[in-house]
């Protein structure tokens, strides 16, 4: 994985994190009220470590009560690999 593709995921890590705690979640409780994803997955994801599958996406974005634009909103989709 390239060096652009880590910091994407940990850009959208921390838009997961800060999204959970606006919710006054904990990982423990978020995970178990969305009753798809645990909260390993989702400290996983939040850490930046796990590149999600687009049906993964879906479920957190489901879970945040958010659309997946909505999720995704403020992200740069221009991806320029590394020469």
């Amino acid at each position: 994985m390239q060096q652009q593709d880590y910091e994407l995921l940990k850009k959208f890590g921390r838009r997961v994190r800060e999204l959970r705690i606006e919710r006054n979640k904990s990982l423990n409780n978020f995970s178990f009220n969305s009753e798809i994803l645990t909260s390993a997955t989702v400290s996983r994801i939040e850490n930046g470590l796990v590149d999600l599958k687009f049906s993964t996406l879906i479920k957190l974005a489901n879970a945040l009560n958010l659309t997946p634009e909505e999720l995704l909103h403020d992200f740069n989709f221009i991806y320029e690999p590394d020469l």
